[in-house]
């Protein structure tokens, strides 16, 4: 029995997780997050990302979270340990807290490929093979950062492949291409107070 129909899943709750999470739920897409808290942001420091002069990597992901909480992402510390194609279309994630069902999944579990193997995502060598949209060859399946990179490994890149797979699912549900793209007077009041 599957415990929760939603638009989007996402697995793995790093950069190119919640980004996409992020751009998901922010133009209307239910969205719920699936992260063992193992990301390898507990190991950095950033530099190198754009907007940030320095900051350890692990306040990095509590500022992330709760702007993604902010915006409504429902997000749960669970492994995940099977995806599959639905019946009926779709996916079923299963976790030790039961099965899932969602139109769209992102995987963002780093160099961590194994779930985009048992979905029988196709590979370019040890990659998971995607194009600039993030689709895999699984439609409706995304696969972002680490997994699809050769040592790209930067927190910038992958939050870009995030927001590049929550673009494209955004684009596909409202059939044309979607852009997200806010002004000044729209962080005015933003969900929580987020942008104040």
């Amino acid at each position: 029995m599957t415990e929760t129909d939603t638009d989007v899943i996402v697995i793995g709750g790093g950069p190119a997780g919640l980004s996409a999470a992020l751009f998901a739920r922010k133009n209307g897409l239910d969205t719920v997050v699936f992260d063992a808290d193992a990301t390898w942001m507990h190991k950095a420091h950033l530099f190198n990302y754009l907007g940030i002069g320095s900051v350890d990597g692990s306040a990095f992901m509590e500022t992330a979270r709760a702007q993604v909480d902010s915006f409504g992402v429902e997000r749960h510390e669970a492994t995940v340990t099977d995806v599959a194609e639905g019946d009926d279309g779709g996916f079923v994630v299963s976790t030790e807290e039961g099965e899932h069902a969602a139109d769209y999944v992102v995987l963002a579990t780093g160099a961590k490929r194994d779930l985009a193997e048992s979905l029988g995502c196709a590979f370019d060598g040890d990659l998971v093979d995607v194009g600039v949209t993030m689709e895999t060859s699984v439609e409706d399946a995304y696969a972002t950062g680490a997994m699809v990179r050769a040592e790209e490994w930067q927190a910038v890149i992958a939050a870009g492949d995030g927001a590049a797979a929550a673009l494209n699912i955004l684009s596909k549900e409202k059939g044309e291409r979607y852009h997200d793209f806010d002004v000044p007077a729209d962080a005015d009041g933003v969900f929580g107070g987020m942008s104040e």
